[in-house]
């Protein structure tokens, strides 16, 4: 699986190209595991290459964190329109 980031933001694509540092122990592991599986040139782990290195070994996880996002973003557009209705319906009273 090729798995290639897109981002609009230009502030979003330089966070997945940050080098991660070792803050906690799962970073820790993430770090030194993705450094043995990718050997980066210059020893610096990004989040790109985690998301890359989880996607093909554990698609799972990240599927299920697509998945709880998507359902999120969806939720919150029907949020957003009944939202938006309401002020619609509203300023149609005020009138």
């Amino acid at each position: 699986m090729n798995m290639e980031l897109v981002f609009e933001d230009n502030k979003e694509e330089n966070q997945v190209e940050e080098q991660v540092e070792k803050e906690n122990p799962l970073k820790d592991f993430l770090v030194n595991y993705v450094g043995e599986k990718t050997s980066p040139e210059n020893d610096e782990v990004t989040v790109s290459m985690i998301v890359e290195t989880v996607a093909k070994e554990f698609p799972e996880f990240l599927m299920l964190v697509a998945e709880e996002n998507w359902v999120r973003g969806y939720q919150q557009a029907l949020n957003d329109v009944a939202f938006g209705e309401s002020l619609a319906i509203q300023e149609e009273a005020d009138k």
